[in-house]
């Protein structure tokens, strides 16, 4: 659905989000996403994704605020597919 910024969807339902506050949740964010992008660098085979939609089954594909992954080559379960309506899927 193009005209929907952000929904996700949990053991088959879809759910929109409420609004983000600032301190509850916009400053975490952003303090997390610092720390990730700190830690990206420093630890080979992990990738970090923000926002990116991740595909767990047929039923549920939350859309984090954000991800870190191991990549498959160090071990990591998770694949990347070029998918417009998976980013990440898990099996």
């Amino acid at each position: 659905m193009p005209h929907i910024k952000k929904a996700e969807l949990i053991e088959g339902i879809v759910y929109m989000p409420s609004r983000v506050r600032a301190r509850k949740h916009a400053a975490p964010h952003n303090q997390i996403g610092t720390w990730l992008g700190v830690y990206l660098p420093e630890t080979p085979g992990v990738d970090c994704f923000d926002n990116s939609t991740v595909r767990l089954d047929l039923d549920n594909e939350p859309q984090p605020d954000l991800v870190l992954m191991k990549l498959a080559a160090k071990g990591g379960q998770g694949r990347i597919f070029f998918d417009p309506n998976c980013i990440i899927k898990l099996p």
